[in-house]
């Protein structure tokens, strides 16, 4: 599907062709220079640095046209320049009518915590039964989920699109691109609220989500969260679908039971279906994003049994708990991408359970969440020995916090290091790793963290 005529591509986004054929065939997308190849069709956007500024470096990696706003003088005139008011609008538009064009259910992914995860998870139990596309890695705002869509090649039955915020009106923006036939929200948590008031505006701008489904959308909601169950009894828009560990929901895990470094088993239940199953995650927080997948794969008329190869096949989302195993018995948990403090407290409570000869916390910045940040710190830090934690080690001047937080619950001044880069509680950890240890890496996405697990790797592979 992505392969279209340039003329074709000015009538869809309503811009005009400033020099090149009409007849030229785009065959890949880029908004990033880099990224452009013999038959890519340049998006010149406006982010963080101006598009309109690397036209000419995407034209010298073989770009064969531009989508721009402003005037570029200089290129050869057969490049296609095709000029639109709005590059980003443009984008979005001509995705939501090639997406139009196809016979294609959406599956819209959103929350606070576990969007990747429970979008790889889905995608995975869909393509038991259907062909899937999913938007890569975490592309799932205004950019990236056009993105994801001109990536359909025809195929597809079912596109998997993860849908991100950080203010109110930026889902209803990706709903008008990509309206869900069935929508999920895996939680609301104190994210971002840098930008919100409290986590009532949180699920207010989650909701967007349902309002902008299709009429007649599955909405699939986390069961365990009493916003969203407020937030279902007033949805009209269609039929709800509850996940989660609470007894009334109609997909569940029962008997969650760790199995130390092997992960976890339950009883997953589906209405009247139940089988026992077991799950290489050391974190209860991804079994919920596993039943959320589930109730995705439900809501396509997916039994049970069909999914069983699926959950015995689940990827591992890279920074996003992965478990990687190091020379002498040491396991670093790599949790790395992204920070909050439910998702901090949940990760420190499910790896506190598991045996190891030591734990060890190393847990950098949360970001973006207010005035209240250094009291989030505070209280995170609360955790460390309340769930057994050995060791602390601690990157950037809010996290230092977390250190005060744990000395106020006893834990002892001298197994607490804080540091200010990334590669200097590495340059640590190097040295103080002991065979049998089991290290945790988490923070917000800024602080690099996944720059410490990068060198203890290096270091310790086995």
């Amino acid at each position: 599907m992505r392969e279209l005529f340039l003329g074709e591509i000015a009538r869809l986004t309503g811009g005009r062709l400033l020099q090149g054929r009409p007849e030229t065939l785009i065959l890949s997308y880029a908004f990033d220079s880099r990224q452009a190849a013999p038959g890519t069709l340049f998006f010149a956007l406006k982010d963080k640095r101006d598009g309109h500024d690397f036209v000419r470096d995407a034209y010298e990696k073989g770009a064969v046209a531009a989508c721009i706003s402003e005037d570029i003088k200089g290129l050869p005139p057969d490049f296609g320049l095709l000029k639109v008011e709005d590059t980003l609008a443009a984008l979005q538009t001509l995705a939501a009518r090639l997406l139009g064009r196809h016979p294609l259910q959406v599956v819209g992914i959103t929350g606070s915590v576990g969007k990747t995860s429970t979008k790889e998870f889905a995608a995975r139990l869909l393509s038991e039964k259907f062909k899937v596309l999913k938007s890569p890695g975490n592309f799932n705002n205004q950019i990236g989920v056009p993105f994801s869509i001109l990536s359909l090649d025809g195929s597809q039955e079912i596109a998997v699109l993860e849908m991100g915020m950080s203010r109110r009106g930026e889902i209803s923006k990706l709903t008008a691109v990509a309206p869900p036939d069935v929508a999920v929200i895996t939680a609301i948590a104190p994210v971002h609220l840098e930008f919100f008031r409290d986590l009532d505006e949180i699920a207010l701008a989650k909701r967007e989500i349902l309002e902008g489904a299709r009429p007649g959308a599955v909405a699939v909601l986390n069961g365990d969260d009493l916003r969203l169950r407020k937030m279902a009894s007033d949805w009209q828009g269609g039929r709800v679908l509850f996940y989660g560990f609470n007894q009334d929901c109609p997909v569940r895990a029962d008997n969650l039971r760790p199995l130390g470094l092997d992960g976890l088993s339950f009883d997953l239940v589906m209405g009247k279906e139940k089988a026992g199953v077991r799950v290489p995650f050391l974190n209860r927080a991804l079994v919920s994003n596993l039943l959320a997948a589930c109730a995705v794969a439900r809501s396509f008329g997916l039994e049970l049994e069909q999914m069983l190869p699926a959950i015995n096949d689940l990827p591992q989302v890279e920074h996003r708990g992965q478990l990687l195993k190091l020379k002498d018995g040491i396991i670093i948990y790599d949790d790395s991408y992204n920070s909050n403090p439910v998702a901090l407290r949940l990760v420190l409570e499910s790896l506190g359970q598991v045996p190891a000869a030591r734990k060890i916390a190393v847990l950098g910045d949360m970001l973006e969440l207010g005035p209240e940040e250094l009291a989030f710190h505070r209280e995170a830090g609360q955790a460390i020995p309340q769930y057994g934690w050995d060791i602390m080690v601690t990157i950037g001047p809010r996290a230092r916090e977390m250190v005060t937080g744990a000395l106020e619950k006893g834990f002892e001044a001298r197994s607490a290091h804080a540091f200010d880069r990334a590669e200097e509680a590495a340059d640590w950890l190097k040295t103080a790793l002991k065979p049998g240890d089991l290290v945790l890496v988490k923070g917000s996405h800024a602080l690099a963290l996944d720059t410490i697990v990068a060198i203890l790797k290096k270091e310790m592979e086995d």
